[in-house]
């Protein structure tokens, strides 16, 4: 038995489109112009097929890249979804999905291919978020990540249990005593 055979059509559908979600919930928060959008759908896909085709990889990413190589589902059996009416609920129609489909992978695979896959999802939205200039004009001014996806990748790294990355300026950290000296 495959490792896909222990998911349900419905639930491998969820697991695939879960790095789509994760890119989808950074989009949604932030939309970007025209050119921002191809920018960031570009970064979405080539995350995933860097995430998907690493050395090294797990068992589930290579199920997913093997379905991903092979022909699409026919669009009629696919479950339907509900369509969302502001880029609110887009946003967090994208964080549920991200929800589900990190829940059914560490209830149905391994611990290792649970963090391989939530890893690919934190991925997948850094490298949209980072796709695209926020708030700009003519691509003059704005900055790289502003606070709203700043925001969505912090809850997707709680959602997903990842920990803060690093402070961009490295600190002092505190001695033991908290007295700041190193001795």
């Amino acid at each position: 038995m495959s490792l896909k055979d222990q998911f349900s059509a419905e639930e491998w559908f969820t697991v695939m489109n879960g790095p789509g979600r994760a890119g989808a919930a950074v989009v949604a928060a932030s939309p970007s112009g025209i050119t921002g959008l191809v920018a960031e759908a570009q970064a979405l896909s080539q995350a995933v097929r860097q995430g998907i085709s690493a050395a090294g990889r797990t068992p589930l990413l290579e199920a997913m890249a093997a379905d991903l190589l092979g022909t699409p589902p026919a669009p009629t059996t696919l479950p339907k979804q509900e369509r969302a009416r502001t880029m609110d609920d887009a946003r967090e129609q994208s964080l549920q999905g991200v929800r589900q489909a990190t829940w059914l992978v560490s209830a149905k695979a391994s611990p290792e291919d649970a963090a391989a896959y939530r890893q690919l999802l934190l991925n997948v939205a850094e490298q949209v978020a980072m796709a695209a200039k926020e708030g700009g004009f003519l691509g003059i001014g704005g900055e790289q990540v502003n606070d709203r996806e700043r925001a969505v990748l912090q809850e997707l790294r709680r959602l997903l249990g990842a920990s803060d990355p690093a402070p961009a300026s490295p600190q002092q950290a505190p001695s033991p005593d908290g007295s700041g000296n190193s001795n």
